[in-house]
């Protein structure tokens, strides 16, 4: 018998969605058997499986450890593979941290997430993070992964948000989906800008070239994403301009491609930007880093209301 105490990690999960983790290998249909045969209970009662789990809750499973075992997830060689991202991104700083968020700095040529199988990423890393300064325990990790919350390219440097509870995971998704957090970004693009812009259109992406193109009205026939992007800049500096900016829709290469649409390219930008005014600059990774968050009023997290953080 393996018996589970439920923390905040779980807690408003439905029963069935918190039994699916703990054991991934088990179809739905097996599951609700189990649940009806009561080789499953909750708080030593028959459950149905949409119950909304409270911290306190005993959930039971009565397998044989073998049984167990040929259901529930192999943690080993994930826990391997993220204390090996934690001892191998060494250059991510923590900007800020409570006991439902991670806020850290991404350094330029690492990714946000995983696109293959053998990559190394910061979601990788948040979670050996967290084992190692003890915030979450590997048995843990099979009813809640931490995760990376928003995205940043490649390329690009700063704040990305990691969520240690399930709570700040569907609190601070939640919030991003309904685009209630204020991104801003600083760049330093080509050119001299005096005034603030905001600027409106339409962007669509070629998956081949993996560029994208932008366009000041929608396109007929064509897959279009209407893309919003504020500009203001705030220092000029003799033929460039060091701009802060406000993204209002989340596209990919939004304000790369945004920017170089209006004859302002961000410096070093080898996709989008001016390769002569790299060259000048000696500078070909585009200067773009995600420097501020501004949280809403309101928010279920107390902790995160209002909250600024800022590189």
């Amino acid at each position: 018998m393996k018996e589970f105490l439920i923390d905040k990690n779980e807690e408003n999960k439905r029963l069935d969605k918190f039994l699916k983790t703990v054991l991934p290998k088990a179809n739905d249909s097996f599951i609700y058997k189990m649940l009806r045969k009561k080789n499953i209970k909750l708080n030593d009662k028959k459950a149905e499986g949409n119950e909304k789990l409270l911290i306190g809750d005993v959930v039971k499973i009565y397998f044989s450890d073998e049984t167990f075992s040929m259901f529930a997830s192999d943690t080993v060689e994930k826990v391997n593979e993220y204390e090996k991202a934690y001892k191998t991104l060494r250059n991510i700083n923590v900007v800020y941290e409570d006991n439902d968020l991670l806020i850290v700095n991404k350094p330029i040529n690492v990714l946000s997430q995983k696109a293959k199988d053998d990559d190394i990423s910061v979601n990788e890393w948040l979670i050996g993070y967290l084992i190692s300064n003890k915030c979450i325990t590997i048995e843990g990790l099979n009813t809640y992964h931490p995760s990376i919350l928003n995205r940043l390219d490649k390329n690009t440097t700063g704040l990305l948000i990691g969520a240690k509870t399930y709570k700040a995971s569907r609190v601070v998704s939640t919030l991003i989906k309904e685009k209630k957090i204020r991104k801003f970004y600083k760049t330093t693009v080509k050119g001299v800008l005096k005034e603030d812009k905001l600027l409106e259109g339409y962007l669509s992406k070629d998956s081949k070239t993996n560029k994208v193109k932008i366009y000041s009205k929608e396109p007929k026939g064509m897959d279009c994403s209407y893309i919003k992007t504020k500009v203001t800049p705030l220092h000029v500096l003799e033929d460039k301009t060091i701009c802060e900016v406000e993204l209002f829709t989340g596209k990919t290469h939004q304000i790369r491609a945004h920017l170089a649409s209006i004859g302002h390219p961000i410096l070093g930008d080898p996709k989008y930007g001016d390769q002569a005014f790299n060259k000048k600059y000696n500078k070909y990774t585009q200067d773009l880093t995600a420097y501020r968050l501004e949280f809403p009023d309101e928010c279920e997290i107390e902790s995160l209301r209002k909250l600024v953080v800022k590189l």
